[in-house]
């Protein structure tokens, strides 16, 4: 069911159910982040492995400390710049955090979403969420509630409909090593806008097996059309005769072969291409095309994040 009464969807969580949340970024699959009954149901319901970890979901950073420890000063700099916002931050768990959230790992990524509807709920409830991308595990993360809906629907007991995502790529996954900030996921928060703040940051390569931080395998994002990645007229020319779909950034490309273009930002917009970048995949993937065809983005700022939302759907 769709709907936007917080009431509901206050009770399906307390119930130890499942609700799909709005953020910024991506739609959420959420559940009570201290049960690890509830949190199985999320790994069910996405068909996800458990040795992927999962983000866990509060409203204010002053109540962080009561789910992890040791929380670094560049933390708190991070958190007062960029909170509630796209940003993850990964943290000393403490033993409260089941063991299944984090894929046994010591730490627990902690993030506060900006939308303000999952701002409200989030401040109702005396536990934080653990909310994976709502999306069946590998596929194109969803940007609208209905796009929940079509893919988890029967498995979710409500989903809050709080409209388009803003961002629309997931959040940066940063962690702190050797008191040196290490990027592990790039994402909404670009890291431009971190290294203006505190310096030079690090910058990890996903993980094919045994990630340590959620969405660091390299195969994610991914369509079911075979998904190309690429100079679009090199490829468009080497697959000649096939039904063509093109993910462009800003320019259409004319043949006879391109069945459907999607354009995510005429004006050269990375915030407006980022926020376009999943639904106009999902469209796409639901079309009788051979092939996806798609460009690279400029890589700096939230292109970054694009590109690299990119290169896993086509597993590069």
């Amino acid at each position: 069911m769709i709907g936007t009464d917080l009431s509901i969807a206050k009770q399906q969580l307390v119930s130890g159910e499942l609700v799909a949340i709005p953020t910024e970024t991506v739609y959420g699959l959420a559940a009570n982040a201290l049960s690890a009954s509830a949190v199985a149901k999320i790994f069910a319901a996405k068909d996800r492995p458990s040795f992927d970890p999962l983000i866990v979901h509060t409203n204010a950073w002053e109540r962080v400390e009561q789910w992890v420890q040791d929380v670094p000063a560049l933390a708190h700099q991070l958190a007062a710049a960029f909170m509630p916002g796209p940003l993850t931050l990964l943290l000393p768990k403490k033993q409260v955090i089941p063991d299944l959230v984090t894929a046994g790992l010591p730490r627990v990524g902690i993030r506060l979403p900006r939308h303000p509807m999952t701002q409200s709920l989030l401040a109702t409830l005396d536990f934080p969420v653990a909310a994976p991308s709502a999306n069946p595990f590998g596929y194109i993360s969803p940007t609208t509630a209905q796009h929940v809906n079509d893919q988890l629907g029967a498995n979710v007991s409500y989903i809050l409909d709080g409209g388009p995502c803003q961002v629309g790529v997931e959040s940066t996954i940063v962690s702190f090593e050797e008191g040196e900030v290490v990027v592990l996921r790039k994402g909404g928060t670009p890291i431009e806008r971190i290294e203006a703040l505190i310096g030079p940051v690090q910058v990890k390569a996903y993980s094919t097996s045994n990630p340590t931080a959620p969405g660091m395998l390299k195969s994610h994002y991914a369509p079911r059309i075979p998904f190309l990645l690429g100079n679009k007229e090199d490829l468009i020319e080497e697959h000649a005769g096939k039904k063509v779909g093109v993910l462009a950034f800003r320019e259409s490309i004319p043949h006879q072969d391109v069945l459907f273009q999607q354009i995510l930002s005429p004006t050269g917009d990375l915030s407006e291409a980022a926020q376009r970048l999943f639904a106009a995949m999902r469209e796409m993937d639901q079309m009788d095309l051979d092939l996806i065809i798609a460009e690279y983005l400029p890589e700096e700022g939230l292109g970054r994040a694009i590109n690299d939302r990119l290169r896993r759907a086509a597993a590069l």
